[in-house]
């Protein structure tokens, strides 16, 4: 199946597979400061055109369908909205950072195969420079239903200092690890099935340590499902990630390297982060859906 990529220059890349939009790539969003301006991807949809993100959600208006959204970097906030702060709770401060777009240094589509590569700027709320970041994403269709989305980063500390690396969790609060290349679910997809290596489940998976995990959810009007699996590379920092999953409230993954544990990042030095994003139309079951993880790691290779 040939992938074509359409450019709003300045704006976003949009790849399509026949008629069906997979997704649109905005790298250069018109975002409030205060929701951390970041690029993103969404609408994401099945190769069959079913929708499987969510866009500025109300009781999170700094989701947007997938971004690498990081909550505390240093002091600085790149997820959006208030930070958390141990013994008070979530408060709004000043540091709302922004990761924005520098430089596209690739834009091809061959066959079944679109590669997108770019130069960003993370700097503070007050302009400072914090991060340069050098980020590829390469979408490749595996078959009538099934298409992966392999998403590669490199940040380095610019900042004149060291940045550590956390978590709401790493700061103070219990089991809410999230930050990472982070996933949000349709509405509808609330109360599906998340799916780890060691079998299917809930909320009580949230936490733990995989490889990979997956989410199987169903949608509104048509009743069909689809299935959205992320796969973390064996080279990534803390590998296998803690997990920041839910369901119950609404539907989300994140492989969370910064979960319980913050990871130091001197300054003039880099990390690299590597996930395989696997969207796939129906609901394979647990056997089927281990088989799609399987599909991520090999795009990973």
């Amino acid at each position: 199946m040939t992938l074509q990529a359409n450019h709003a220059l300045g704006r976003s890349v949009t790849v399509t597979a026949g008629d069906v939009e997979l997704f649109s790539y905005a790298y250069r969003p018109d975002t409030p400061v205060l929701e951390s301006p970041k690029p993103y991807l969404h609408p994401i949809r099945t190769v069959g055109g079913a929708l499987v993100s969510l866009f500025r959600p109300h009781d999170h208006v700094w989701h947007k369908g997938i971004a690498w959204s990081l909550p505390h970097v240093g002091e600085h906030n790149f997820w959006g909205g208030p930070t958390y702060v141990h013994g008070k709770s979530y408060v709004q401060l000043e540091n709302n950072g922004s990761a924005t777009h520098r430089e596209m240094t690739t834009l091809t589509a061959e066959d079944n195969r679109v590669d997108i590569g770019h130069t960003l700027d993370w700097t503070s709320q007050a302009g400072a420079p914090v991060i340069e970041e050098r980020r590829s994403l390469a979408a490749t269709v595996l078959d009538e239903a099934t298409w992966a989305l392999v998403f590669d980063t490199t940040m380095t500390n610019v900042s004149g200092g060291m940045l550590d690396f956390g978590s709401p969790t790493t700061k103070g609060r219990e089991n809410a690890g999230y930050g990472g290349l982070f996933w949000r679910g349709p509405r509808s997809f609330t109360n599906g099935i998340i799916q780890s290596p060691a079998g299917a489940g809930g909320d009580e998976l949230r936490g733990t340590r995989a490889e990979w995990f997956g989410f199987r959810g169903r949608h509104d009007e048509t009743g069909e499902h689809s299935t959205v699996v992320m796969v973390d590379d064996t080279a990534n920092p803390q590998h296998p990630p803690q997990w920041f999953a839910r369901s119950e409230d609404f539907a989300c993954l994140c492989p969370a390297p910064f979960f319980s544990e913050e990871v130091p990042l001197p300054d003039g030095e880099a990390l690299r982060f590597r996930y395989a994003v696997v969207i796939a139309d129906g609901d394979r079951g647990e056997d089927g859906t281990a088989v799609l993880a399987k599909q991520g790691r090999a795009a990973l290779a």
